[in-house]
């Protein structure tokens, strides 16, 4: 079964996504501004999201960590683009589909993902995982509810993202039985 939002021009199989066990996301009703970007972008989530975000970036600062959204609600329709601008740069669906989710399935469609970027590294780069951002997590974020979506080996065969995190709790994803 295909999920109903990915354009067929996409040509993403159905096989590729129900071989993996991906779960789809869908997009949240209720969305406020969490922070701003330094270049204006608005970065949306749930309401409670954006409470626990808030909550844990004032925690982080208050022990000399500087942390900021990189990225965060992405719609299915903006999904979808990213694919395309991919596929139509020659990359292979195999490679896009190991580092990208593809629409319907993203956790950003959620409100409750973040992408978190420090100045001490280059955004969305494996050197977060270098980060003293990425070791404070790791030993806090759970006490705001947010857990690391891909870590090494994910179940769900992305590559490992140390700066992908997910505010953990609200039922909002449906496995999908055979595709």
């Amino acid at each position: 079964m295909r999920h109903p939002l990915i354009p067929t021009e996409l040509g993403i199989p159905a096989e590729m996504i129900a071989g993996r066990g991906l779960q789809l996301h869908p997009e949240a009703g209720e969305l406020e501004i969490a922070e701003i970007g330094a270049d204006g972008r608005e970065h949306r989530l749930t309401p409670q999201a954006t409470a626990q975000w808030l909550r844990m970036k004032a925690a982080a600062q208050a022990d000399g960590i500087e942390m900021f959204i990189v990225s965060a609600f992405r719609s299915v329709e903006r999904q979808t683009q990213i694919i395309q601008n991919k596929i139509n740069a020659g990359r292979t669906l195999a490679d896009i589909l190991s580092a990208s989710a593809p629409p319907g399935y993203s956790e950003h469609h959620t409100g409750r993902a973040i992408d978190i970027g420090t100045a001490e590294s280059e955004s969305l780069s494996l050197a977060f995982g270098d980060s003293d951002a990425f070791s404070w997590l790791q030993k806090h974020a759970h006490e705001f509810g947010f857990v690391m979506s891909y870590p090494p080996g994910n179940s769900s065969g992305y590559q490992y993202e140390p700066w992908h995190w997910c505010l953990a709790g609200e039922a909002d994803s449906v496995q999908l039985q055979g595709g």
